[in-house]
């Protein structure tokens, strides 16, 4: 499997703080765009996966909606986790 437990800890505990924040925005966020490239590069290696496809594409919606969540809400955090995550925003 790709993303193992500790992988997934190690992800919140840098965007969210501790290894059992995974509710905030900034940790899911970071959670999908690791989510995000790795179907990237399965993407390109199979380009008729359309299941894969449409997953990819509902996983990126799900981050452009924390990210306008969070940018209406705190845009000083925003600023931060597109800086960090390299987002072109």
């Amino acid at each position: 499997m790709y993303l193992d437990s500790k992988e997934k800890e190690a992800i919140f505990k840098k965007h969210g703080g501790s290894e059992t924040n995974t509710g905030s925005s900034e940790a899911q966020i970071a959670l999908f765009t690791y989510r995000i490239s790795h179907l990237t590069g399965h993407l390109k290696n199979n380009r008729k996966d359309f299941v894969t496809q449409r997953s990819l594409q509902l996983l990126v919606g799900k981050r452009r909606s924390l990210l306008d969540y969070l940018k209406s809400t705190e845009i000083g955090r925003y600023r931060a986790i597109v800086k960090e995550l390299g987002l072109r925003r």
